[in-house]
């Protein structure tokens, strides 16, 4: 529950937060794990820091730690954002919170841009010329060419999944 109390900014701001707890601290689960645990959370329906959370919880207690996992991760945004509502015109004319929540914003683009650097390491140390190709190729066929980011996911997916069959059919020769 205190990833999701003390995490702001959306879905991947979680990921540090968890590889700092699961990862670093507790050493409950390595980082690629981790890796695995965001591409399913990204790509499944939802909100990516619950989907996550809910990955985590059952990697480390099962059904039972996910159903934990899932309810933690949504209580403390539920709370906050129910407060916020009830005071929504002090929020959203004071000058301090508004202060606040844009240095918060540069903070959630800091981390994001770790998350991406940690991800793209991962995919270099990975030694496939293809899959550290896919990045920027996504990005391209996202910001440039404006394709759809699920359309892109759908490709990427058949992608590994083909690269995948592959190498496991060329083992079994």
């Amino acid at each position: 529950m205190f990833i999701s109390a003390f995490t702001f900014g959306g879905g991947y701001v979680v990921v540090p937060m968890i590889r700092k707890y699961y990862v670093t601290r507790k050493k409950l689960f390595h980082e690629h794990e981790l890796v695995d645990m965001a591409t399913i959370a990204q790509s499944s329906p939802g909100a990516i820091a619950v989907n996550l959370s809910t990955l985590a919880g059952y990697r480390v207690a099962g059904k039972t730690g996910a159903i934990i996992s899932c309810i933690a991760a949504v209580i403390p945004s539920f709370i906050l954002l129910v407060f916020i509502s009830k005071f929504y015109i002090a929020f959203a004319t004071h000058p301090v919170i508004s202060a606040v929540l844009k240095g918060m914003q540069a903070g959630v683009a800091a981390l994001i841009v770790d998350f991406v650097v940690d991800m793209c390491s991962m995919l270099i140390k990975e030694r496939s010329f293809l899959l550290i190709l896919l990045t920027p190729l996504a990005l391209v066929a996202n910001l440039f060419l404006e394709i759809n980011v699920a359309i892109i996911l759908a490709a990427c997916c058949l992608f590994c999944i083909a690269r995948v069959w592959l190498n496991e059919r060329r083992q079994d020769e």
